[in-house]
């Protein structure tokens, strides 16, 4: 049952976003299965493993509820002795949580690499985080790569390095990275491991006297760790005795950043280039011996500058994000790297002074959310100060103009909760209003506590039958087993309803959550029309099937064979 399945053949160089380059990565090291949610800066990542699943047969990849399952059932590959990946944005890592603290401290069997992507900027998500601090955190190895080839290849490695280490391997990425495409050289690929037991399950087994040595174990594998990071190919040092000024470190794609305005520096300037975590303490306090001042370049939190300064001794000047040479928010860009150099702006070609019009994010024109908003102001009209807590997705839209109804969004499936708290509080109207992927992914179990105490609130579910911000992907459960589903954890039936979100129905809906909203008790209202664009997604797969069908019955048939 143990050792590999055969290996594959090698492919071409392919032009790949960062996300893609980690999944081809991830193929090519021989998974078996791939768990995501849908996230931006990670989406492409799951698409491009259920487009390759489609294709190919395998490995297997799949949406799932939310990351926590998602980092769950990466798990159970391991515990058969395979190999999986599991994706998530940075926030859904928050949701995960839990099972990737407690995986460190297991043996992990078959490798588990887990995916972040980060997103300074917030050019989609409601904070900065930096994935880094839970690697820390969590007492494992995390790899962060500056470029397309270095996700391709570092993907690769991270499943070794989780089977040399028995532990899981983070692979942490940025927008700019994840949403940029290169070349990748792509080199032949191990096949999968095969279907094997647990030596011994008791490390599996996370009861207090079980998971003491499992600790103690992590504790003690920490200085194998450190000295693989110390020689780690992915943490580069560059030493120029001639200059004490000014030493560089950089993280990640922060690399890419210096390295274009090296040319306009005109010396040589000591470089610490880090890519893989925990720090390379040597390495930092080599560097530090023979510079002055070192300036730190790395996308997200200011993780390994804080370090620094326990690190080195105080009379080498730490720069960076805390002491004001680099923005403590936002991406970094070449013109940011540049000024902390000490660098001149570049020339810049003269821009007309021109006021453009402001272009807020905007619902679809013909999403079916046109009509639920309009109905929810008209219902809450007669009522002063009602509270709407809403959630992430296509519906926080209601909270800019022209409807402006929406008063919160914090995570996900957080609108529950929060209206079962007002509601707890004494506050009252209160409407919750979340989307049905987003109530499948966290919003049943806050529910649970609503049904539990009968709350004083209304729970409004707009079903686009889709997940619909990230590209449509399909829910996990389709809309009719989500009406199930609530039938089933008890909503009391004469205070829970489905209607069918059309234009001329908007004065029927509002009604309807009017007479809700009076009830003084815990009311469910499911308001369903499936998204425009899922539609067109489907409609434009239907048309690539009738093309390919039709292809197929115009092609000659070959002859017989005797």
């Amino acid at each position: 049952m143990g050792g590999q399945v055969k290996s594959k053949t090698p492919s071409p160089e392919q032009v790949l976003l960062g996300d893609e380059a980690v999944a081809v990565g991830a193929i090519d090291a021989g998974i078996t299965a791939a768990y995501a949610y849908p996230g931006t800066p990670s989406t492409e990542l799951g698409e491009y493993l259920l487009q390759h699943q489609a294709r190919h047969g395998g490995p297997k990849a799949s949406w799932s509820v939310n990351e926590k399952v998602a980092y769950e059932e990466a798990l159970g590959v391991s515990m058969a002795g395979r190999r999986a990946l599991v994706a998530m944005k940075h926030v859904g890592l928050n949701v995960a949580a839990d099972p990737f603290m407690s995986s460190a401290l297991i043996t992990i069997h078959g490798g588990v690499v887990l995916v972040v992507a980060d997103d300074p900027g917030m050019h989609s998500s409601q904070n900065e985080q930096d994935s880094r601090y839970y690697a820390d955190f969590a007492h494992i190895l995390c790899l962060e790569p500056a470029n397309q080839q270095q996700a391709y290849d570092m993907t690769r490695e991270a499943f070794d390095l989780s089977e040399r280490f028995h532990i899981p391997v983070m692979i942490r990425l940025v927008t700019r990275l994840a949403h940029s495409r290169s070349v990748v050289r792509r080199r032949a690929g191990r096949g999968e491991n095969g279907l094997s037991k647990l030596p011994d399950p008791a490390e599996w087994i996370l009861l207090p006297s079980f998971a003491r040595p499992l600790w103690h174990k992590l504790q003690v594998m920490q200085q194998e760790i450190r000295a693989y990071t110390e020689s780690a190919p992915h943490n580069v040092q560059y030493l120029n005795p001639q200059n004490r000024a000014l030493g560089v470190i950089t993280t990640g794609v922060a690399r890419n950043y210096y390295t274009e305005n090296l040319r306009d520096l005109g010396f040589d300037i000591s470089h610490l280039h880090i890519g893989a975590y925990p720090l390379p303490m040597g390495k930092i306090r080599n560097l530090g011996s023979r510079v002055d001042k070192i300036l730190v370049l790395e996308e997200g939190y200011p993780y390994l500058e804080r370090y620094l300064r326990g690190i080195l001794p105080s009379p080498v000047e730490i720069l960076g994000k805390v002491s004001g040479e680099v923005p403590a928010e936002g991406e970094l860009n070449p013109d940011v790297v540049r000024k902390a150099l000490g660098l001149e702006a570049r020339e810049q070609l003269p821009m007309p002074d021109l006021e453009l019009p402001v272009r807020p994010a905007l619902l679809c024109s013909g999403c079916p959310h046109h009509d639920v908003f309009p109905a929810l102001i008209e219902a809450l009209s007669e009522f002063d100060k009602p509270l709407v807590p809403a959630d992430i997705g296509c519906n926080t839209f209601g909270a800019l103009p022209p409807y402006s109804v929406l008063e919160s969004c914090i995570c996900m499936g957080a609108s529950v909760g929060t209206a079962k708290g007002a509601a707890d509080a004494g506050y009252y109207p209160v409407v919750g209003v979340l989307g049905d992927s987003t109530f499948l992914h966290s919003g049943i179990p806050p529910l649970m506590d609503a049904i539990r105490t009968d709350a004083d609130m209304t729970l409004l579910i707009l079903d686009n039958e889709t997940v619909a911000m990230t590209g449509a992907q399909p829910t996990i459960l389709p809309s009719s087993r989500i009406e199930a589903l609530i039938r089933g954890m008890g909503v009391d039936p004469e205070h829970f309803h489905t209607t069918e979100v059309h234009p001329r129905k908007t004065a029927e809906l509002a009604e309807l959550i009017r007479r809700e909203v009076k009830h003084h008790g815990l009311s469910v209202i499911i308001a369903r029309r499936e998204c425009i664009e899922s539609v067109r997604k489907k409609g434009k797969k239907k048309r690539a099937e009738d093309r390919q069908f039709k292809q197929r019955a115009e092609k000659p048939h070959a002859e017989e064979r005797p």
